[in-house]
């Protein structure tokens, strides 16, 4: 199968094609593997990656770099700008210009939308775009989830997904939703409080390419007919603390709710979260968020700089 991944940036997934997908799903299968296996190799030896981070990140962050690590290559870690020269004012174009002179791979998180494509024009090495914006993307978590899925059930095809919070200020999930238009028989659907509601380009962008979809406000109804429960945090970094208030704790995922749902669904999110899933839904066998949805994340990051990187 064709590396079309070699040498090339991941800025959205609307790059991608169905046989990207499931190339980067085979290797991320190898990876899985050779992590137990031996926990690694040094197939990019040599190969260095700059994580560059202006906003905070937990396993996106870790995972790179334990990905890097784990395939022997090095890592410049920058969780956080302001002890760089951001702080004294460097523009974002000197500060890429700068580390894509040091590594082989630039991985950036920033607040605003577009500005990962915007590191691509000044980069000369790949650049991989860990999250920008509240309505931008997050391409290698809207991997991850699916590479979850697909493990669990797999096939993609025909399956019942619900997306449940907070959707106006949620990246995974857009990436999520728009990755899921190469699977033409998928079922989405979609539950947020009207005020944070689907964004208008992801309606337009599953209509372009005439996926069916459904929007709720009560999602509890269609509960035993869903096979994927995608569970959002209401991200109160991207709102007032008005609009916080009014949609904080409108969806709240515990015992009851679980109890309605199908013996073999399962229920996802890329965390964190902050009371969304009570901790009391953590030990059901649908739980996956905190087992294989995490680990994923480790072995799809390695399979992903290993077909940037390694030209397999």
């Amino acid at each position: 199968m064709n590396n079309r991944f070699f040498g090339h940036d991941l800025i959205s997934v609307d790059s991608l094609k169905r046989d990207d997908v499931e190339l980067l799903f085979q290797e991320t299968g190898k990876m899985e593997k050779l992590v137990k296996d031996k926990g690694g190799d040094k197939k990019l030896e040599g190969k260095i990656i700059a994580a560059l981070f202006y906003e905070p990140s937990s396993r996106t962050f870790s995972s790179f770099i334990t990905a890097i690590q784990r395939l022997g290559g090095g890592f410049i870690p920058l969780n956080g700008m302001m002890n760089t020269s951001v702080a004294k004012g460097e523009s974002f174009a000197d500060t890429v210009k700068v580390f894509s002179a040091y590594s082989d791979l630039l991985v950036i998180r920033h607040p605003q939308e577009g500005t990962p494509k915007l590191a691509a024009e000044y980069s000369n090495v790949p650049v991989i775009n860990a999250g920008d914006g509240s309505t931008g993307e997050h391409p290698t978590q809207a991997l991850v989830d699916l590479y979850t899925i697909k493990e669990h059930f797999g096939e993609v095809n025909k399956l019942q997904i619900l997306m449940v919070g907070d959707l106006a200020h949620y990246r995974p999930t857009n990436s999520l939703a728009k990755l899921l238009t190469l699977y033409p028989d998928i079922q989405l659907s979609f539950a947020a409080p009207e005020q944070v509601s689907l964004p208008k380009h992801i309606r337009e962008f599953l209509a372009e390419r005439k996926i069916s979809f459904r929007e709720y406000t009560d999602y509890k109804k269609i509960l035993p007919q869903v096979d994927v429960l995608y569970v959002t945090r209401v991200k109160k970094e991207y709102m007032s603390e008005e609009l916080y208030r009014q949609v904080q704790g409108s969806y709240i995922i515990d015992r009851s709710v679980v109890e309605c749902m199908k013996n073999n669904s399962i229920i996802m999110h890329c965390l964190p979260r902050v009371g969304e899933i009570e901790t009391s839904v953590d030990n059901n066998i649908r739980a996956v968020y905190l087992s294989r949805q995490v680990r994923n994340g480790l072995y799809l990051r390695m399979a992903l700089l290993n077909l940037i990187l390694g030209k397999i």
